[in-house]
This record gives C-alpha cells, structure tokens and sequence, in this order.
C-alpha cells in the first residue's frame, strides 16, 4: 500500500514534459519490459511448481510451502496457545467423557495403523469443559474434544465420526496446506495491492479496491478452498471409522441433528458461499452417496454384522415427532394468546432444546448392537 501510494504521488508531482518522456522511454523498451516480467513470472512459477507434493493418503497434488518440522514448529506454538486458554478447563484422565475419547481414538488408530502417519504421529487426548461443539486435532497429534459436543452427539459412533474427521484432517496435512494456500493468495494480493494504490488516483478510491480484492479473493478461492478440505476429511474420516468398525450410518445423523437444531431453535442459516464449512444439508447429500462404500469397506475388514435398527430410520422418526409437537406447542401458544398478540401467531417462535431426543434409548441400541455381535 505504501509503495503503490508512494508511486502515484511520485507520478502527480512529475511535471508533464517528463511524464511524456517516460511514457515514450515505456513504449520504446516496452519488450524488454515484457521479457522481464514474463522472467520474473517464470521463476515464480518454478518456485510453487518445485513446491508441489503427492498427498499419500489421497494422491491429489497440493501445494505445500513448509516442511514438516517447519510446520510441527509452528504448530507446536500454536498448541501452547490453545493449552494456555483452556488450561483451568481440561479434565482429568479418569473423568468418564475422557475416558469415552480415549477409547473411541485409541480403536481409530489400532485399526488404521496402515495409513501414512497414523504410526508415526503422537496422538494425545484432551477434554475440554466448554458448552462450544467442537473438536479439532493439531498437526503435532493433539486432539482436543470439548463437552458440548457430547451433549449434540446421540451415540458413541457419532463421537467416533467426528473423531475420524478431526483426524483426518491431521493426516491429511491441511493445516500445512490451506497455510499455504494462503501465503500464495497473500503473495497474489500483494502484487495487485500495489497496483491499485499505484493506479487509482485517490486514496478514498485505492481503499475501496483493496477492499474488493480481498472480499474477491476471500469468497472465491479461500472459502470455496476450505470447504474442499473440509469434504476430503469427510472421505478420508469415513473410511477411517468403517475401519475401525464404527456404524457408518451415523455419519450423516449427526449434520442432520445439526440442521434441525439450527430450525427449531431459529438459528439464522448462513448460505454456505459465506461459510468456510459446507452446509450440513450438503454434508449429509455427500455422506450419504460414501456410505454404502464405507459399509462395504467394513464388511472386508471383517467387523461385526452392524444393527438391524438403521439410527438414519430412528432420526426420521424422532424428526417427524419433534417437528409435530413443535406445532402444536405453537398453536396452543396461539390460542391461550390474547387478542392483542394474535399477530404473532404468523410468526413461529424459537423453540430452545439442549439435544435432539432419540425415540429409541441409546441403551436399546447397544443391547442391540451386544446381540448382533
């Protein structure tokens, strides 16, 4: 910003005899000019080109800007700095949530110990007292879980799901590779950053094309970026779950308790452009196109015949349910209302639950799934 400012103020204070003459010197060397950039462009393009990697996972080819110890470095920082902020709020190793983790994780990795990384990785668990529904894993193996997620899951194999993902997240290396992804936008940007201060011919004018460019480039390359990431997890998690013979069906529940709570409790829908996250509707579409291939994968690793009882059937069901008592509740409200509020009858009210009931106990389900096994 400054160079390009610097420029243009340089250019205005040019007399215009002299403006002329560099402009003539431009048009006159105007190829040299040409080859120099086409040079310069050349070398930048080696420079990503020799800086591309096979994902061995996967096979796709990403750009990948840090080494692994680069990487592990910076990560280790960062885990510092998560472990400071939750350090009153992890729980012990023998709290029953920890202990739930635990296991679930140490199945994930026995099982999937012939993917690349999954041996060499120091996988170490962390429970966090925190009503947010969220769990992540760092690139140096740090999984972090905290207990609101517990609240949103209705099984054990959800949790495992969602652990899978985290994973593979880790695995996968895209803390590595959106960081690079970035460092390349922010390279781009800079490059147009200084034309447009160099260009427009007011500040008031450079600030406003700056900020173009970067809602530009935010929403359409490094959003549309992490949603990328974020569905390749949603692969390689489901696979590392069918593995370790976890009830893939379960998947695609989760997001659709996800969605429901947001309607029910009248939670304002982002559209997914904006959202760095596909929406759940989407995330259940591609679950539940990788399902049947992830059941087949489980049956060849030999587990145990899944539940006769689908848990996708059960959450029909309970939705059916939950969606019929919420009308009525509305028009109960409704109709003990007094005349004066009756214009608030068009407009349903938010509807606040912690956790979406199941119709079939979570205990029938595991005496069922004790039985088939």
């Amino acid at each position: 910003m400054l160079l390009g400012r610097s420029i243009r103020k340089w250019w205005q204070a040019l007399p215009p005899d002299k403006q002329e003459l560099l402009k003539d010197n431009v048009k006159r060397h105007k190829w040299r000019i040409l080859f120099g950039i086409c040079s310069l462009s050349c070398l930048i393009a080696v420079y990503f080109w020799t800086h591309l990697d096979k994902n061995p996972i996967t096979g796709r080819t990403r750009l990948l800007m840090f080494s692994k110890r680069q990487f592990l470095q910076l990560a280790e920082f960062e885990y510092q700095s998560v472990l400071e902020s939750y350090k009153d709020k992890i729980l012990p190793a023998n709290d029953p949530m920890y202990k739930t983790t635990q296991f679930i994780f140490s199945q994930l990795v026995e099982k999937n110990k012939d993917i690349p990384g999954v041996s060499e990785t120091k996988w170490s668990i962390n429970v966090v007292e925190d009503p947010e529904i969220n769990a992540f894993v760092m690139p140096n193996g740090q999984v972090f879980v905290l207990t609101g997620l517990f609240k949103a899951v209705a099984d054990t194999d959800q949790l495992a799901c969602i652990l899978g993902h985290e994973m593979a997240h880790c695995l996968l290396g895209h803390g590595a590779e959106h960081a690079s992804i970035i460092q390349l936008l922010d390279f781009v940007s800079l490059v147009f950053l200084t034309l447009i201060w160099a260009v427009f011919p007011r500040d008031g004018l450079a600030a406003l094309g700056q900020w173009i460019q970067n809602k530009l480039i935010e929403y359409m390359f490094d959003r549309p970026y992490s949603r990328k990431l974020e569905i390749e997890a949603d692969e390689v998690g489901l696979r590392l779950a069918a593995k370790a013979c976890i009830d893939v069906r379960a998947s695609s529940v989760y997001w659709q308790q996800l969605e429901l709570m947001k309607i029910v409790s009248g939670t304002f829908q982002i559209p997914e452009w904006f959202s760095t996250h596909p929406s759940n509707d989407h995330r259940v579409e591609h679950l539940e196109k990788l399902i049947p291939e992830a059941i087949k994968l489980r049956e060849e690793c030999s587990c145990p015949s899944l539940p006769s009882v689908d848990p996708r059937l059960i959450f029909k069901l309970s939705m059916q349910e939950i969606l019929k008592l919420s009308r009525k509740k509305e028009e109960a409200i409704c109709s003990d209302s007094e005349a004066k509020h009756l214009s608030q009858c068009f407009e349903p009210s938010p509807v606040m639950i912690e956790r979406i009931p199941i119709v079939v106990p979570v205990q029938t389900l595991q005496s069922t799934q004790s039985t088939h096994k």
